[in-house]
């Protein structure tokens, strides 16, 4: 499948595919930034094609410190 060129509006069945081939790239670990610059498009257009396919959005990575307790 192709991606539609930047710039064009993504909607109806070209939409949902998008959608879903994003929901399952990022259901296996792919980040949000990786998956816009896949398919040349900005952060905030994933996310919310993302959001609008009822994706719960991991928290942001890296490590975190140990609680003491």
């Amino acid at each position: 499948m192709t991606t539609p060129a930047k710039g064009t509006r993504v909607t109806g069945t070209a939409r949902k595919d998008l959608s879903a081939r994003l929901k399952e790239q990022y259901g296996k670990g792919a980040s949000i930034r990786t998956l816009a610059e896949s398919i040349d498009r900005s952060y905030g257009f994933v996310r919310r094609i993302l959001l609008g396919a009822g994706v719960r959005l991991r928290g942001r990575g890296g490590a975190r410190e140990q609680q003491k307790g």
